[in-house]
């Protein structure tokens, strides 16, 4: 640089010279990326400056450029959805349209099965319900032996109903051609059961030993239940001869005595409410049947009878049960009823303080034997008659009518003791001297 020019380079003229370079120059942003108007073929200039307007303009057009890519962004997923959405509607009409034929199918045969239109087979068939039968079990049965084409249209139609839940089980034969309705009304009466049982209660058993003879026969479901029914007040109500009954509490079993013994025809493994009202229903007619008794001029009954007593019914069922169980025919239980009577209104001084009969003593069992020996060795009877005085709280057994007829119409003797021998043999005495001469001989 030559001293001449020097001077040239003074601070302002350095200055000037900057100013004008800034003012020439000019940034060029790529087309694509910042704005090129293609159809022009001018592209936007950016201004480079060495200040803050030159950031602030670079933001805004970057900001731009974003907006640009979310639109474009958003448009396409708009694009996507709305494909998505037409095979969605193709898919969501065509499933309907299937499953619409599929339930249609379902229901048009669900009904023609309802209805039996197609079930033209008129033979019939045993069926076995079992044992506390669900809905399912019975439509299972129902549709392997050819009554129901549609188990799943059953059980529904058995829910609807409310039926679902009132079916038992029992052995039925029932005809191949019926409906729905027809099918649940014939399973839900016993009386078209098949599997019935017959079964003899003997004169004289008690509550525990009709209980086991009736699960011995398979006549009986719950043995337990059946004892817990005999022993309560369920059946009041509907019998107003236990309805009368006052001294519960002090009784082992409520039912004991009207039991009525007899043979019955039960259902296997019938519930133990449905046996019990067998028992008391005929008892209740044997009280009021007509029939021919020594003594009475016309027919008469067990309720004509009562009417002349001094006794309740409830009173003569003790007396009837402890004749059955001491008598040894029918000819000795009118002076055993006898017996018992003159013992009972017997005056003090004669020495009779209480029954005291044999049959008494152990009871709700029939002999020491048969005590279990959780009760203990020393067990006693709450109706023993040798400790206690009067007819012990309730009968001992179940007798039938030749005991009760005994009871209400006892022989008019002057007895108060009696006894047999090993054959049956019935000795009679109206003192404790003659009555230790009889068991003095029959030994």
């Amino acid at each position: 640089m030559s001293l001449d020019n020097y001077n040239d380079f003074t601070p302002q003229s350095l200055e000037e010279q900057r100013r004008k370079k800034a003012e020439n120059f000019h940034l060029h942003i790529n087309e694509e990326d910042y704005g090129v108007d293609s159809a022009s073929g001018e592209a936007e200039e950016l201004n480079s400056y060495s200040g803050q307007e030159a950031r602030d303009e670079i933001a805004r057009k970057s900001k731009t450029a974003l907006k640009r890519m979310k639109k474009e962004k958003k448009k396409e997923l708009k694009q996507k959805n709305k494909h998505n959405r037409r095979y969605f509607r193709c898919f969501w009409i065509i499933s309907v349209i299937i499953v619409g034929a599929m339930l249609s199918v379902y229901f048009i045969t669900g009904m023609n099965d309802l209805l039996a239109i197609n079930r033209t087979d008129t033979s019939k068939v045993t069926i076995e319900i079992p044992e506390n039968p669900t809905v399912d079990d019975v439509a299972e049965t129902l549709e392997s032996n050819g009554i129901i084409n549609e188990p799943s249209y059953f059980k529904m139609y058995a829910s609807i109903t409310k039926s679902g839940d009132s079916f038992t089980q029992g052995t039925y034969e029932i005809s191949k051609n019926m409906d729905y309705e027809a099918i649940i009304n014939y399973l839900l009466s016993s009386n078209n059961r098949t599997d019935t049982v017959s079964v003899m209660i003997s004169e004289g058993q008690n509550v525990l030993e009709i209980a086991n003879t009736l699960k011995e026969n398979g006549a009986l479901n719950d043995v337990d239940t059946f004892l817990e029914l005999c022993a309560s007040d369920n059946f009041d109500d509907d019998f107003s001869f236990l309805k009368e009954i006052d001294n519960e509490d002090d009784r082992y079993y409520k039912l004991e005595g009207y039991l009525y013994p007899d043979t019955y025809e039960f259902y296997k493994n019938e519930d133990a409410e449905s046996v019990i009202y067998k028992f008391l229903n005929n008892f209740e007619m044997r009280l009021s049947q007509k029939q021919d008794v020594s003594g009475y001029d016309d027919l008469t009954t067990v309720n004509k009878m009562l009417e002349n007593s001094d006794y309740s019914l409830d009173e003569i069922m003790r007396i009837a049960s402890i004749i059955q169980a001491e008598a040894a025919n029918t000819e000795d239980m009118y002076n055993v009823s006898s017996i018992i009577h003159n013992r009972l209104t017997a005056d003090a001084d004669m020495g009779v303080s209480n029954l005291g009969l044999d049959s008494t003593k152990y009871y709700p069992y029939r002999s020491a034997s048969d005590v279990p020996k959780s009760e203990g060795s020393n067990y006693t009877s709450k109706y023993d008659t040798y400790s206690k005085t009067g007819l012990p709280a309730g009968p001992i057994c179940n007798p039938g009518m030749d005991a009760i007829l005994a009871a209400l119409n006892p022989n008019d003797t002057s007895y108060y003791y009696f006894c047999h021998d090993s054959d049956g043999n019935a000795y009679y005495a109206s003192t404790l001297y003659e009555h230790q001469l009889n068991l003095e001989y029959i030994q």
